[in-house]
């Protein structure tokens, strides 16, 4: 991936709350969707819209095609190099190679100028939660764990981390109190192993980061209506009103 000549401006989607905006949810997309996609996505599973009276919710799109004028154009390798919506390259999909450590990096900082402007709005960092599906988790788990330390909360929905992550190192390396991240994962997921979603959160906990892991029988790479209602009241106790 080439280099940005400048801050990345990442397009978003936003949920505003119902009542006086207090904190901030940031969910990722998986590859190749968009903010609105996902966005369109939940609203389907729930029948209606993910919102809270408190709560912000930032849906942003990873640089692709349609926003080349703004961003990077983001090839993925296994799309065979081809332009998509991603928020970093990987050299396959899978939890047994070297993570593309350079486009990821370059992401946390175009999401980490996103948290900054809800800090600049007023919005304590406790006050923020990440998270996302399928890469958009991954990523996430990189923002915070590596970056972000003092947020609320994580959470990766059919995600994994690569056996290597430079996140367990970062995680090994801290001395302060962690986010606590909270997965789901379908059992009959074919394309993200619920055993790789298994052993990152075995990890994680065995490094001393607190964890909740939800295994969803029978359940594809898919976002589910009981996973989305789990996630809403993990959400409420890590962000009160």
């Amino acid at each position: 991936m080439a280099a940005a000549s400048g801050p990345i401006h990442l397009r978003r989607c936003l949920v505003s709350p119902t009542g006086a905006h207090s904190a901030s949810l940031i969910f990722l997309h998986g590859s190749g969707d968009s903010g609105l996609g996902i966005r369109t996505w939940i609203k389907q599973v729930l029948n209606q819209d993910l919102t809270f009276q408190h709560i912000k919710i930032i849906y942003p799109t990873a640089p692709g095609r349609y926003v080349v004028i703004y961003l990077i154009a983001q090839p993925y390798t296994p799309m065979n190099g081809n332009i998509s919506n991603v928020w970093f390259d990987r050299f396959k999909i899978s939890n047994d190679c070297p993570e593309h450590i350079e486009s990821i990096d370059v992401m946390c900082k175009a999401l980490s100028d996103l948290i900054d402007e809800e800090v600049r709005s007023g919005i304590k960092k406790n006050r923020i939660l990440i998270g996302g599906f399928s890469m958009g988790g991954c990523m996430a788990m990189h923002l915070a764990y590596r970056n972000h330390q003092d947020i609320a909360g994580v959470f990766a929905l059919s995600s994994f981390l690569n056996k290597a992550s430079a996140v367990y190192q970062a995680v090994k390396e801290s001395h302060g109190e962690l986010p606590e991240l909270f997965q789901c994962h379908g059992t009959a997921d074919e394309l993200v192993l619920h055993s790789w979603g298994e052993e990152t959160n075995s990890e994680l906990r065995s490094l001393g980061v607190s964890t909740k892991f939800h295994s969803l029988p029978n359940v594809y790479h898919e976002l589910n209506k009981a996973e989305l209602e789990r996630l809403r009241s993990w959400i409420l106790t890590k962000l009160p009103g």
